[in-house]
């Protein structure tokens, strides 16, 4: 579409700040002219002495005041039009100084550039505030852009992983016919599992920071329960003892995402815990118009350093064999932030003294 060039700002603002000037200054003469000229005598006084042969105080009639007034008036008003014009764009360039800050900051933030700031000082004004909020803005897209990059970066190699590990098996099965077919089609399963796995979650994290979703009246209780149920022979062999307590916890959304969230929690929670004879407890109740999910779990203490960064994609916050059958692409926490964050909700992930992990979701509750 064709946009037709306009005038600048700093034009406009210099044309309206000269006219003022000038209407103010026909406004000033034309109340000098009511209030003042209009009293004056039409007739010259010198006449109407020798007229009336009286005596009077002599001095100008209208129209001598008005030959020697227009030229002054006249010049006045140019006056004022050109120190308009000349005052005006000095004024406006000075208070539209910061605007074209902010201008090139967007420009260079466009070609690429996210580190650019423009850290305007002084007094806080209407740009002020305008500055901040832009340089915050950046910030985090700048933070929003590195995660993308390392999200990618990580998948990438985790997805090459397993198929590298599939081409080396069948590298291996083609260089020797011998080798047990048995054996290899066991290994190839596995590997392709883990692929769809984490190919799923992969696409679950990026349905969940889309928010394109249905909403619908969910209770957290009931995912809860649900929750445990799947994941308690997990649970059992595992020697945990997995319990779920508390109330009814109504919120809206996506069961199915919230379903997804529960079970990363709980399984996160069942899976790094100890060898023997840990817990997991999951804890739902309702606070006036917010939704709590609590799942807390015994395990080994986690340096309070490492906590922030367990949401973010590919972190893990235990090593672990990576043969275990439930070892995970370190996806489980990110999909339970992505997830509770497109429901408007926060996550809080806080250590315990004596080891493990509390993870409290809150979530704004159901729609009336």
């Amino acid at each position: 579409m064709n946009r037709r060039p306009g005038h600048s700002a700093r034009l406009k603002l210099t044309l309206s700040y000269a006219g003022f000037l000038f209407v103010a200054g026909t406004l000033l003469l034309a109340v000098m002219w009511v209030f003042v000229l209009r009293w004056l005598p039409t007739n010259d006084p010198r006449a109407l002495q020798e007229r009336y042969g009286a005596v009077i105080v002599v001095g100008p009639d209208r129209s001598e005041l008005l030959r020697g007034f227009a030229p002054a008036a006249g010049t006045a008003l140019g006056f004022l039009l050109v120190f308009g014009l000349l005052g005006g764009w000095l004024l406006a360039g000075r208070m539209l100084a910061p605007l074209t800050r902010i201008t090139d900051a967007a420009r260079t933030a466009g070609s690429g550039s996210l580190s650019h700031r423009i850290g305007m000082k002084g007094r806080q004004d209407e740009f002020r505030e305008l500055s901040d909020t832009f340089d915050s803005m950046l910030e985090r897209l700048e933070s929003h852009v590195a995660e993308q990059q390392r999200f990618a970066a990580n998948a990438s190699h985790e997805l090459r992983t397993p198929l590298a590990i599939s081409r080396t098996l069948l590298d291996v099965a083609r260089k020797d016919p011998t080798r047990d077919r048995g054996e290899l089609v066991e290994r190839l399963y596995a590997v392709n599992a883990r692929a769809i796995d984490l190919t799923e979650a992969l696409l679950l994290l990026s349905r969940g920071d889309r928010g394109d979703f249905t909403r619908e009246r969910v209770d957290l209780s009931l995912l809860a329960e649900e929750a445990a149920e799947t994941l308690l022979p997990l649970a059992e062999r595992r020697r945990i003892t997995l319990d779920v307590t508390g109330g009814a916890a109504g919120t809206s959304g996506s069961a199915e995402l919230l379903l997804r969230m529960v079970t990363n929690l709980v399984q996160n929670a069942v899976v790094h815990n100890l060898p023997d004879g840990g817990t997991v407890t999951v804890h739902t109740e309702a606070y006036g118009a917010t939704s709590v999910l609590r799942v807390e779990n015994t395990g080994p203490q986690l340096p309070p350093e490492l906590v922030p960064t367990l949401t973010e994609p590919f972190q893990r916050g235990t090593e672990r064999v990576r043969t275990d059958e439930h070892a995970g692409a370190g996806l489980g926490l990110a999909i339970v932030h992505s997830i509770v964050r497109a429901h408007e909700g926060t996550l809080d992930l806080v250590p315990r003294p004596d080891g493990g992990l509390r993870v409290t979701v809150r979530l704004p509750g159901p729609l009336p």
